[in-house]
C-alpha cells in the first residue's frame, strides 16, 4: 500500500478529511523548503505538494509564478527538488510528498530516469499538469511500475468521457480543479464544485482532492464537507512571500494550522 493510499484510508477511519498544502521547492531559497515542509506537518498536513518550478507555469497565477521565479533564480532544478525530497525523507519517513509540476523538466531528465530517482528520492506521487491523461498511459505505467501514484487535474469543464479517461490511468487521487482559471483566483463557488464531484464519484474510487481558490479555514472547512481532501497553495505562498527567512516557518505553520482546525470543525 503507498504511503497516498494509506493517509486517506487512515483518514477515512478517522472521519476527517486530507489536507494538503502546496509550497514551490527553493522558494525563497532551497534551505528554507525542508523546514518548510516540516512546518507544514506540524501545522497538520496530510500530504505534501511540492512544486517543481518552471518557467512557464500556465496553470499558475501571479503568486505562484513569482515562486517558481525566486527558486529558479537560486538555480533550484529537478534534481535539486529530488535532493530536497531526499533530505526531508532523512527524519520523516511517513507523509506523503508529491511533486507538482509540467512536462519540460520530466522529459529533460526521461521519464524512465525520472520514475527512478524520485522513487529513490522519496516521492509517492507525481502530477503532470500538461500531461493530458488520455496520452499518458505510457507515463502512468512508468510511475506505476516505479511505486509511484500519478495523479491528474480534472476540470468543470471535463467531460464524462474525460473523466471516465482519468480514471482508467489515475492512482493515489485525482485533483478537481474548482474553477476555470489559474491557480489563487478568488471565484471559488463551493456549490458548484458540490454539484460536480457526483459525476466524478461515479467514475473513480479514488479519493478527491479540490484545489484552487481556497484561501482561508472558512473554505477550507465547506470543502472539507463534500471533497476528500484540500489542497492550498497561493495562499501559503503569499504567507512566504510577506515573511523574512526567520519568520516564514511560524508564519506558514501558525496559517496552516488554523485551515486545519476548520476543517476537523467542519
Amino acid at each position: 500500500m503507498s504511503r497516498i493510499q494509506a493517509s486517506f484510508e487512515r483518514l477515512k477511519a478517522q472521519g476527517r478529511k486530507a489536507l494538503i498544502p502546496f509550497i514551490t521547492a527553493g522558494d525563497p531559497d532551497a534551505a528554507l523548503t525542508v523546514p518548510l515542509m516540516h512546518a507544514l506537518v506540524e501545522a497538520g498536513a496530510d500530504i505534501i505538494e511540492l512544486g517543481v518550478p518552471f518557467s512557464d507555469p500556465m496553470a499558475d497565477g501571479p503568486t505562484i509564478q513569482r515562486a517558481s521565479e525566486r527558486a529558479l533564480a537560486k538555480g533550484m532544478s529537478m534534481k535539486k527538488v529530488l535532493a530536497v525530497v531526499a533530505e526531508f525523507r532523512k527524519t520523516n519517513a511517513d507523509t506523503p510528498v508529491v511533486l507538482m509540476g509540467y512536462a519540460n523538466p520530466v522529459e529533460a531528465m526521461g521519464v524512465d530516469a525520472f520514475a527512478v530517482a524520485a522513487r529513490e528520492a522519496g516521492v509517492d506521487g507525481v502530477l503532470v499538469v500538461d500531461y493530458p491523461p488520455e496520452e499518458s498511459a505510457e507515463f502512468s505505467a512508468a510511475m506505476k511500475h516505479c511505486g509511484l501514484d500519478p495523479i491528474f487535474l480534472l476540470a468543470p469543464t471535463s467531460t464524462e468521457e474525460r473523466i471516465a479517461g482519468t480514471a482508467k490511468v489515475a492512482s493515489g487521487y485525482v485533483y478537481y480543479v474548482s474553477l476555470k482559471g489559474v491557480t489563487g483566483s478568488a471565484a471559488l463557488d463551493v456549490d458548484a464544485v458540490a454539484a460536480r464531484l457526483p459525476a466524478i464519484r461515479e467514475q473513480t474510487g479514488l479519493p478527491v482532492g479540490v484545489g484552487f481558490g481556497i484561501r482561508d479555514a472558512e473554505t477550507a472547512a465547506r470543502i472539507a464537507r463534500i471533497a476528500d481532501a484540500v489542497v492550498v497553495g497561493s495562499r501559503i505562498i503569499e504567507e512566504i512571500e510577506k515573511s523574512t527567512p526567520e519568520t516564514a516557518c511560524a508564519k506558514v505553520k501558525a496559517l496552516v494550522s488554523g485551515i486545519r482546525q476548520g476543517m476537523d470543525a467542519a
